[in-house]
This record gives C-alpha cells, sequence and structure tokens, in this order.
C-alpha cells in the first residue's frame, strides 16, 4: 500500500540556495551492511528497485570488499546483475583492485574508495595509514579511469568532522587528503561525518578551505550521521555554501561497523520534507519513498528512525 503524497510542507525558497540538489542514495549499502541477520539478496535487490521507482537517480548498490569484512555484503556478484538494467546509477565501493575487477567484470560504471582523514581510522577499517591507504587507491583510481570517459569514481573520506579515537580532526588534515584523492583522479568527493559532531560553523569552515585549496565546490558531496541531531542543520551549512550534492539512506537505516558511536545516516525523507520546503527540487516522490522505507523497516522487523516516516505513515515507535 502506497502512502499519499504529502500536501505540505509549503515551499517557501530562501536565497543563496541551489535549485536543484541530487541525493545520492545509500540505504542498500551503508544502510544495510551493518545488519546482524543476513537480508536476502532478493529483498536488497526489491529495494534498489522500489528506491529507483521514487525518483532517486543515484542508488548505491553494493560493496565488492572480501565477505569476511562485510558478510551482509557477501552476495555483491549476486546482486549487481540483479539490478543492472534500472535507469540509474548504481555505484559500488572497490576497496583495492580486486574489488575493481570484480566489479567492472559485472559493467559497473560508477565506483567509489573510501579513505580516511585520520590515522586511528584507517588503522581500524583500513589496517593501513592514511598514506599507504592513498597509495592503495591510486592504481584502482587510476585503472577505473583508463576504462573509459563513462566511468566515474568517488572518493569517500570518513571522520572529517572527528575521530572517536582521535577527537578534533584539524581542518588542514582534511583538506591534504581531499586534495590527494582529487589529484588521483576522483571525480567527486563525499565529506563523511562518521560518528555525527559536525555542526554548521564546522562544516563551513571546511567548505570554504576546500574551495580555497583549489577543491571546486561541483566535485563535493555531504554525508552526515545524525547523531547529536544536526545532520539537517549541517546539510543546510553545505547548501548555503553551494554543496548539490547530499548522501542520503532510505528509512534513515545504517552506521559504521569501525566506529561504535556512529548512529543512523540522514534519513533521506527527512531531507526531501526539509528541501521541499525550501522549494529545491529532487525529482523525488516522497509518498513512494515513504512507503518503500516501511516496506523495508517490516523485513528488518523495526520501525524507521526516521521522523517523517513516522509521521507520514502514522508509525508507532
Amino acid at each position: 500500500m502506497s502512502t499519499p503524497e504529502p500536501v505540505l510542507p509549503m515551499a517557501v525558497p530562501a536565497e543563496g540556495l541551489p535549485a536543484r540538489v541530487r541525493i545520492h542514495e545509500v540505504g542498500a549499502r551503508d544502510g544495510l551492511q551493518n545488519e546482524k541477520a543476513t537480508v536476502p539478496t532478493a529483498v536488497k535487490a526489491e529495494f534498489i528497485r522500489r528506491l529507483a521507482g521514487t525518483g532517486l537517480t543515484t542508488i548505491e548498490a553494493t560493496s565488492f570488499v572480501h565477505p569476511k569484512w562485510v558478510p551482509q555484503l557477501a552476495d555483491a556478484e549476486e546482486l549487481y546483475p540483479a539490478v543492472a538494467d534500472l535507469p540509474v546509477e548504481l555505484p559500488v565501493l572497490v576497496p583495492n583492485e580486486r574489488g575493481l575487477d570484480r566489479a567492472l567484470a559485472l559493467g559497473a560504471r560508477r565506483v567509489a574508495v573510501f579513505a580516511s582523514a585520520t590515522e586511528s581510522f584507517a588503522r581500524a577499517n583500513l589496517n593501513r595509514t592514511v598514506d599507504e591507504a592513498l597509495a592503495m587507491f591510486e592504481p584502482v583510481v587510476t585503472r577505473a579511469k583508463a576504462q573509459g570517459d563513462d566511468v566515474r569514481v568517488r572518493g569517500y573520506l570518513s571522520m572529517c568532522f572527528g575521530d572517536p579515537w582521535e577527537g578534533a580532526v584539524p581542518v588542514p588534515q582534511v583538506v591534504r587528503v581531499c586534495r590527494a584523492l582529487l589529484d588521483m583522479g576522483c571525480d567527486e568527493l563525499s565529506l563523511g561525518d562518521t560518528i555525527g559532531v559536525a555542526t554548521p560553523g564546522h562544516v563551513t569552515a571546511l567548505l570554504t578551505a576546500l574551495t580555497g585549496a583549489g577543491v571546486p565546490v561541483s566535485a563535493l558531496g555531504v554525508h552526515f550521521h545524525d547523531t547529536y541531531g544536526q545532520a539537517l542543520a549541517n546539510t543546510l551549512a553545505a547548501l548555503q555554501q553551494g554543496v548539490t550534492t547530499v548522501d542520503a539512506s532510505a528509512g534513515g537505516l545504517g552506521g559504521c561497523p569501525y566506529a561504535k558511536s556512529a548512529t543512523g545516516n540522514l534519513a533521506t525523507e527527512d531531507l526531501v520534507w526539509m528541501l521541499r520546503g525550501l522549494g529545491i527540487d529532487t525529482g523525488v516522490d516522497l509518498g513512494r519513498l515513504v512507503a518503500t522505507s516501511v516496506w523495508m523497516a517490516a523485513h528488518l522487523g523495526r520501525p524507521s528512525p526516521s521522523r517523517t516516516v513516522r509521521a507520514l505513515s502514522h508509525q508507532e515507535s
């Protein structure tokens, strides 16, 4: 049963904001990778198909990591072909050249590498220093770009705003790794607030420093977690700086397996609600999106944490 497209919120545009935002939907990958119980491949495929039916144009499908590290995504070879016919972009994560080979063999044209702004998280997530990880990614990015002009590479950067082991992360430290990823050939960078500690002033300061270092704002996306309830405020700060790509997870699913204090991603529905109220186009049917998250929540056996999903579907906590 679908949820009707809501009449509210009333659109009241604000000056200095983009006319359109591209949502980089991460629910099927980042959202599900932490689930303890294995989600069947058919359910993941149907989730992606339903997400595509909402008007989302970029839906991260899976990750070609070793099954030992993320067992939930061990079905990448089975899942990707099951959704490859969809008329949307289906990015996949690749940790190394072996992962890239697996992705390319299935026809993937959107790939992503995942780096860290801090040494502690680089060790926890990749068992390497920051610079060793960058050295590992360089041939991956080079080989991916050599596949043709239609291949695009995204660089994820975790711990941009704070680290559970190191605390505050200096802005110049983040800028250095961003520049390295861009210089090796990444087309887009996703700035990750992995443990959800960013605040709007910090977001503004980092984006200002990045553009000052020659990183075009058009190459930047933001990825906020809502640990302290700041994700939407941080997103608005990023939009005010010219960012037009925002990562979000349907239903607010997800966390981070290597950072225990990380809670859910920014819910796509909450993001769409705010953007609609600001008169910013996303191309997303909010009613269909809510219905999709309610459907997935039923499969996971718990209600969605998204405030918008609960309000529009009348879910009880």
